[in-house]
Order: structure tokens, then sequence, then C-alpha cells
């Protein structure tokens, strides 16, 4: 009992005086904890002072993040998303039924990092026949979609301070993983051929990676020709660099037969191939694959299993049925053809409602295309979106893939999302948008 007492007039909440006996306190606490617990809001625990450099690079490049609106657009020209209504809903739903079955006891188990064999062997006989990439199931790491596999190349072969040559403009989420993990980024110019491999060799003299996008350049579209292609690998071993090769949507190709990948030509092991499915399947299949060098198979292992351990099983083992079983080879090819008709409902929808007023980046390829307003400035391109965003129409910018000034006012125009009815209306109300901002 009298610890008891003692207990609350420490805390505040008892008064106590000699000859008086001892009562209630007039002005009790504000809450139950004691004076000393209690931490103030400006205390500096809590400032994001005390969070890591990576963390405050991580923060800026979420803050630019596409495809958090409060409110989504009713013509949503988001790129890298694909139609969702396009996948084989019901099929994936008996796969994953049927896999579940099928091991049930193993897909509740920890798996080894590098995947469950199934999925290895069936992805290295997708991308040698699709890609003509050299590897077998031993050199296949699978991973939670491209963002994973480009944050394990930063976090396995870069330190702080070395260099990365990445395209200018480029892929945000390379910039970003590499950014976070501390590397100093060198932009190399792009042009119609993709990064431009003779000014780079005239800027760079040292680097650890050079990152291109050399199928289908983000955002510009730049298809790089076979001779580019074997000189980025002479440039690769002349630094001593090894070359990411990121192929994020080369299944979308819409005229004549497309390039062999890089890695198909890499006879030093300098390439690391990186694909995705979440731009073939659904945005939110956090699924992809890396095509290692041999000689990093153990070092990426080793950091995907520090990162996340493994990717999970039951998807993998779906996604393994989905791939030997032909149904993704099919969906792709139906997909190639619906998109095909929505990049030229596209194309035909600006040159109706702007004329000549646009330049359009027209590679037959991907799923967006890079449209530039010569009338407008770069400085007035945030007001064109807005005005698009008033009137239910969502647009993006192209200046945040650049380091340093754009040169124009340009847009990045995914169209896989919608359909050719949509698409028409959507431009048509972004022209209303373009005409208030060009008569201020």
């Amino acid at each position: 009992m009298l610890l008891a007492y003692d207990q609350l007039l420490a805390e505040g909440y008892l008064d106590s005086a000699v000859g008086s006996g001892t009562f209630v306190a007039a002005n009790l606490p504000d809450d139950g904890l004691p004076k000393s617990r209690q931490r103030p809001s400006s205390d500096p625990a809590a400032s994001p002072h005390a969070v890591s450099r990576a963390a405050v690079a991580a923060q800026a490049a979420f803050a630019q993040a596409v495809g958090f609106r409060g409110q989504a657009p009713t013509y949503d020209f988001q790129y890298g998303v694909p139609n969702v209504l396009d996948f084989p809903h019901e099929l994936w739903r008996r796969l994953l039924i049927s896999a579940a079955r099928r091991r049930s006891a193993k897909i509740l188990a920890y798996a080894h990092p590098s995947g469950v064999p199934e999925l290895r062997e069936a992805v290295a006989r997708y991308v040698r026949q699709a890609r003509a990439v050299a590897c077998s199931a031993e050199n296949i790491l699978i991973v939670n979609g491209s963002q994973q596999a480009l944050d394990l190349v930063a976090r396995t072969l870069c330190d702080p301070g070395d260099r990365v040559v990445i395209e200018n403009p480029h892929y945000s989420g390379a910039r970003n993983a590499f950014s976070v993990a501390g590397a100093s980024l060198v932009p190399v110019p792009v042009d119609r051929g993709g990064l431009s491999v003779e000014t780079g060799e005239q800027i760079v003299s040292d680097a650890k990676l050079i990152y291109v996008t050399p199928s289908h350049q983000f955002p510009t579209g730049a298809i790089m020709p076979l001779a580019r292609r074997i000189a980025l690998l002479n440039w690769a071993e002349a630094l001593g660099a090894y070359v990411v090769e990121d192929d994020y949507d080369s299944e979308f190709r819409y005229l004549g037969r497309p390039i062999e990948a890089v890695q198909a030509l890499d006879t030093k092991g300098r390439v690391i191939y990186v694909g995705t499915l979440s731009k073939t399947m659904f945005p939110s299949f956090r699924m992809g694959y890396m095509v290692l060098p041999t000689a990093l198979v153990e070092a990426f292992c080793a950091m995907k299993y520090v990162n996340d351990r493994h990717s999970a099983i039951l998807q993998q083992q779906a996604l393994a049925m989905f791939l030997s079983e032909g149904h993704f080879e099919r969906h792709v090819r139906r997909s190639r053809v619906r998109n095909a008709a929505r990049r030229e409902a596209l194309i035909a929808s600006l040159r109706r409602h702007f004329g000549d007023r646009v330049q359009i980046a027209d590679e037959n390829s991907g799923l967006h295309l890079l449209v530039w307003f010569p009338d407008l400035t770069a400085q007035e391109t945030p007001a064109l979106a807005q005005a698009a965003e008033k009137l239910g129409v969502g647009v993006y910018s192209v200046a945040p893939y650049f380091i340093g000034d754009p040169g124009g006012c340009g847009l990045v125009l995914g169209y896989a999302a919608l359909e050719p009815p949509g698409i028409d209306a959507g431009i048509a109300l972004l022209r209303r948008g373009w005409d208030r901002v060009t008569t201020q």
C-alpha cells in the first residue's frame, strides 16, 4: 500500500503535506505517462534528418512517382500500364489453384533465392527463343519486377561514388536505384539510335555500369541499331564496365523483326539482362527476371536472399505453367494486335486534333509515344498537364526523365490501358487544354 502511494506521489496524482495528510492533486498530469517519458514533437529522434541519405533520396524519388493521384482521371494516358481487361483472368485463376494443389507443401516452405527450378527453366527457354539470349536456367534469377532487379544491380555492384552511365533522357526507376545506392550518375545523350556510344566514349573515362534500354529507349522509343550495340559492348570492355540491358517491353514491336538483344552479342560476360512481366500481364504482378553472367550468379543470389529471401512461390509455380503451356506467348500475340490498334488510334487522334502542332516520336514498338508541342516551352508543360487534368485527362511530362533541360514541351502518352474511343475523347480534351494554355 505504501509503495502505491509513493508511486502516485511521484507521478503527480497525489499531494502530501506534513500534518495535513495526503490529497488528490489539484492539477493532474495531462496523460498517464510519467513526465520523464513524454516526448515533445520536436524531438530530434522523430526528425527527417535522422534517416539515412539513401532514405532521403528514396523520399525524393517517391515524391515524383506517377500513379498516386487522389482520383484517377477519366482518360488516363499513364505509360507502362497494360490493359488489364486483355489478361486471361479465369485461366490465371485456374493455374493458381492448380499450383496450390500440386505443391501444397512446397509452396508453404522457404525456397532458394534464385527461384523455383520450373520457372527458371521456362524463362530460359522463352528468352532464348524470343530474344536470342544465350543462357541456361542457372543464369536466371527470379525477382519482384524489374525495379528489384535494378536495385539488386546497384546493391551488388556499386559502392558510393562509383560512376554509372545513364541515358539522357532515361527511365527514372534506374536513376532512383543507382542514386539511392550512392552512385555518381553520368548522363549521356540519346539520339535516334538510342544512347550515343560515340559521345559516351568522348566524355566518360571510367564507369562501373552502363545502363541502356536499347530495344525501346525510354522515353524516346529509339531502337539501337546492331552496329551501335556492338560498339556499346566494345566500349564496356574498354571501361571494364558491365552493361545493364533493360528489355522492359520488347514483346511489343509492331513492324518488322526485333533486333536481337545486346546480351545475345556478348561474348565476354559483360551484360546483365533484365526482363519484366508486369507490362505484359498486369501491374500488380511484381515478377521479373535477370539473366546474369555466370561469374555474378552467386553474388546476386546472396543479395536477393538478404533483400527478401525469395519471391512468392505460388505465383512462381503458376507462372511456370503459364509459360510452359504456351499461354504467355498467346497472350502476348493477342495483346500485340490490340496495342497496335491503340497506337494507331493515338497517332490518328493526335494528327486529327493537333495537325502539325505536334511532333510524334513515331517508333513501332512499346506501350507509349513521346509527343512534343513546339508552340509551348518546357516551362509551360506543367500548365498543359494541369489544364488537361481539370478536364479529366491524365498526361505526363517528359521533364522528370531528363538530367537538365528537356529543350521543349513534351508529354509521354501511354495508350495500352485505353480503347480507341477513349483515346480520341482524351486527345480532344487535351486539345482544349492546349488551347487554353496557348491563348493565355
